[in-house]
């Protein structure tokens, strides 16, 4: 347990932190990068080049020197990193590494403020979280490697097949190279992918199986994302999947991560299930509706996709024959840049965005579990739109990265 003086000082020191928390982080990352090169390999480079990475702990820090004495309200959190951590081979000798460049980092920043007596709690309170990610971490390594076909770190798979879906959308087909069978998984869970790129050395990718679990092989489908410049790492490893792999080719994947997910057998209680997709977030919201539609036909399915137009649009076609399957899943699709022919061609259902109308009058938002993901802009107005629904925090879920108070700024969609 932390000791009370150490309680009192993060308490007192928090407002200080949280004004300099993204100058922290920056700085940490600096550090650890220059001091212990070694890590960086665990680190999706695009992510730090755009701020995501620095902004994410930042609101973390936040978060956990807020709660600091009341730390159970930080366990969904917790289990989110935790599971991230895991899928990239996070290890309990990383934890002092991070430690070291933490309490440098906020040292340079607070000056002089930063006392022994702030440093000594501030080491205590960080040694107090290590620990609690440490054990949660050690229970998924076990769950994964006793699990049916479970696995640690890398397994090798083939690309089996490799069919696109849209303009910028290709699924990936992957199958054990040992023919050996593929664990259970959550529907809405990821694996990480590690590509030898060829020019660039780059950090796994996570990307979630936009198949339902108890088939043979997994399926992951990458949107290309664009290359900002030619040196940029945004859309580095998209590209090189689009581009290089092919059919018969192999490829390290770690086992199925994360906790944006659905128990099928849960809508066996009759409440129905909103899936919100913004662009390439339908993937695990389409492992997800396959999942359920399988082990249960009755349910009651509400499923959104919101894209750009036709050309970007995936599993049109696999979505409605999913329709088709179940007497109770209702289907809408918007685009909020038709192309000429898409509206009179019946392409979409809707032109627009998502908005607390469109959610009060097509969603039984009242009783409704809801679940969405894409990107920050759609997930922002979606859980506003939730938000002045009333639907209460217990029945959404959503997958984020970023600070969640970035998700709760208002938006003009809502109305």
């Amino acid at each position: 347990m932390l000791s009370d003086q150490t309680i009192r000082i993060v308490k007192e020191i928090t407002p200080l932190v949280a004004a300099n928390a993204e100058t922290i982080t920056r700085r940490f990352y600096t550090l650890m990068f220059e001091g212990d090169p070694q890590v960086k390999a665990f680190f999706n480079q695009a992510h730090q080049h755009s701020g995501g990475q620095q902004n994410a702990l930042a609101g973390a820090i936040c978060a956990y020197f807020t709660h600091i004495d009341n730390p159970a309200v930080l366990m969904p959190a917790v289990e989110l990193i935790a599971q991230k951590h895991c899928s990239l081979g996070i290890k309990p000798e990383h934890y002092p590494i991070v430690g070291k460049h933490l309490l440098a980092a906020i040292k340079d920043v607070m000056g002089e403020g930063a006392t022994d007596e702030i440093i000594d709690a501030v080491a205590e309170a960080y040694q107090f979280l290590a620990d609690i990610f440490i054990a949660r971490e050690g229970a998924i390594y076990d769950e994964q490697q006793s699990a049916p076909g479970g696995w640690n770190g890398y397994r090798t798979f083939i690309v089996d097949r490799k069919v696109p879906e849209s303009d910028v959308v290709t699924s990936f087909y992957l199958r054990p190279e040992d023919q050996g069978p593929l664990p259970p998984f959550l529907p809405g869970q990821y694996i990480t992918v590690h590509i030898d790129h060829p020019t660039t050395p780059t950090s796994p990718r996570n990307y979630s199986l936009s198949e339902r679990p108890g088939v043979e092989h997994f399926r992951i489908s990458v949107k290309r994302e664009e290359r900002l410049s030619p040196d940029a790492p945004d859309g580095l490893i998209s590209s090189h999947l689009h581009d290089a792999i092919q059919p018969g080719h192999r490829v390290k994947v770690g086992p199925p991560c994360g906790e944006f997910t659905i128990d099928p057998a849960t809508t066996q209680s009759g409440r129905p299930i909103v899936l919100l997709a913004g662009g390439i977030g339908v993937t695990p919201l389409l492992s997800m509706a396959k999942s359920i539609v399988h082990a249960n036909p009755d349910a009651s399915i509400y499923f959104l996709q919101a894209v750009r137009n036709s050309r970007v649009h995936a599993f049109a076609d696999e979505i409605e024959n999913l329709a088709s399957l179940s007497p109770n899943m209702h289907t809408r699709v918007l685009y909020d840049a038709p192309l000429e022919d898409d509206v009179e061609n019946k392409k979409c259902d809707d032109v627009g965005f998502i908005t607390t109308k469109l959610l009060r009058e097509w969603t039984p938002y009242d009783d409704a579990d809801f679940y969405f993901c894409g990107p920050k802009p759609f997930m922002q107005n979606v859980h506003a739109c939730l938000q002045e629904l009333g639907v209460d925090e217990t029945r959404v879920r959503y997958e984020f990265f970023g600070p969640k108070e970035e998700l709760q700024c208002p938006m003009k969609n809502v109305g």
